[in-house]
């Protein structure tokens, strides 16, 4: 890797507000580093995970802690306007409710001391093309699950020797071969958020009975947590359910369950909150680090451009950590200085002679 022109590049996507192509960059160094060497860079390499834990482990040595969490989750960047390929798919976007054009992303972050660094991603390649059955139509689709990438990043993660408390996702991710493989094969912690119709026996003799409820049938004591079997589950779950509000004052409720016996109510609710920094994490690798700004065409630029992005997210936190400021503020800060250059640039042109 060119890592001049990497770290250019990377610096380019936190400064950016337009589209982010290989012409421009070369235009804000004056020519002296070309367009060519710039969008070579994202056709000749081929970045991973390997490569991201390799950018991020020195920041991440240092904000290390046994307290730290591994944050799994997906999200999808969304490109309407470009030609669809195996990453640029359509999805089905939860939060929408509907199938959405884009590259669907899969990310392990971790959170340690108020830092969260990407350390692993996957993104979601649908290369296999079937016929629909009902419509006939023929869509995409990919040969690995969600689940089975997780699988993976874990198997790589846990390699690196990193200190951590627990491992948390939300119930998407709560299949009982998860739980089994970080339970069984890993001998790790996690804490997962559960489907309300999720079936669970009350006791080992229930189990065995083959008496089975759904967790929001049972009556589960707020502030509580209770040991239960989960179906097709060999060891038992501490599970728990939490009352919260909603902004419009209306009352919701989740299931939290566990592996680690020694978490109490507050331990398990406090420590699962820390999954919504996931959510933070998006939000800005999206607005400040030019995520969907590129117009890549292909597989590979596509990909780069995404690895690209997460680099400079964890630039990011590095000037977080610096800086004493969040990442919406050191963007804020960029477009004031912008925007100051630009009048000193129409107050210059304006008074110049003809």
């Amino acid at each position: 890797m060119n890592k001049e022109i990497f770290e250019l590049y990377t610096d380019f996507l936190i400064s950016s507000f337009r589209l982010t192509t290989a012409v421009s960059l070369s235009e804000i160094t004056e020519g002296k580093v070309s367009h060519d060497k710039i969008s070579r860079l994202l056709r000749e390499e081929e970045f991973s995970s390997k490569d991201l834990w390799k950018y991020s482990k020195n920041f991440v040595r240092e904000i290390e802690d046994v307290s730290g969490v591994i944050v799994f989750d997906d999200s999808i960047v969304e490109k309407p306007y470009t030609d669809e390929n195996e990453i640029i798919a359509y999805h089905f976007d939860h939060a929408k409710n509907r199938n959405v054009k884009g590259i669907n992303f899969i990310t392990a972050l971790y959170y340690s001391k108020d830092f969260s660094i990407p350390i692993a991603y996957e993104l979601v390649k649908k290369e296999l093309m079937i016929v629909d059955e009902k419509t006939g139509n023929t869509k995409r689709k990919s040969s690995v699950t969600k689940n089975e990438l997780m699988q993976k990043m874990l198997t790589v993660i846990i390699k690196q020797d990193l200190k951590f408390s627990h491992i948390l996702f939300d119930s998407w991710y709560g299949s009982a071969d998860n739980f089994i493989y970080i339970h069984t094969k890993l001998k790790k912690k996690f804490i997962s958020c559960l489907k309300s119709n999720r079936l669970v026996a009350l006791s080992m003799k229930d189990k065995l009975k083959g008496k089975w409820s759904s967790i929001d049938s049972i009556d589960l004591e707020n502030n509580v947590v209770r040991e239960v079997y989960i179906q097709g589950i060999e060891f038992p779950f501490y599970v728990c359910k939490q009352v919260f509000k909603n902004e419009d004052e209306s009352t919701g409720e989740i299931f939290l369950c566990s592996n680690d016996s020694k978490l109490n109510f507050n331990d398990m609710t406090t420590i699962y909150h820390k999954r919504w920094k996931v959510e933070e994490f998006h939000k800005s690798l999206k607005q400040n680090a030019s995520l969907g700004k590129s117009p890549t065409k292909t597989v590979r630029t596509q990909s780069n451009h995404f690895f690209a992005s997460l680099c400079a997210f964890i630039k990011l936190e590095v000037l977080k950590a610096k800086l004493k400021i969040g990442h919406f503020k050191i963007k804020a800060k960029i477009y004031s200085l912008a925007l100051a250059n630009s009048y000193q640039g129409f107050y210059q042109i304006r008074n110049a002679r003809a």
